[in-house]
């Protein structure tokens, strides 16, 4: 499990365009970034991300489009908080 902590976009400024995240375990201490593409097929094999501000933690899911991205889920509903993250 990881916590998504930071992203970078391209091309824009929606779920389309993170081009990659930081992340930080917070079992091992380890933190690295990984590609939109890296993360996808991580979580598609049983990894889980998540995103924290604190207060609520909610999921980090794969949107199936065409390429896929990813995008938080929280109370069954796609949520906007990847993008409300710090960019680097």
């Amino acid at each position: 499990m990881v916590f998504v902590t930071q992203v970078r976009m391209s091309g824009g400024q929606n779920h389309e365009h993170i081009s990659e995240v930081r992340w930080k375990n917070p079992e091992t201490g380890e933190s690295n970034t990984s590609t939109r593409q890296q993360m996808v097929e991580w979580i598609n094999k049983g990894g889980r991300a998540l995103v924290t501000d604190g207060a609520r933690v909610v999921e980090v899911r794969v949107v199936d489009a065409d390429p896929p991205y990813i995008r938080t889920w929280a109370d069954g509903v796609w949520t906007d908080n990847l993008l409300a993250l710090p960019r680097y």
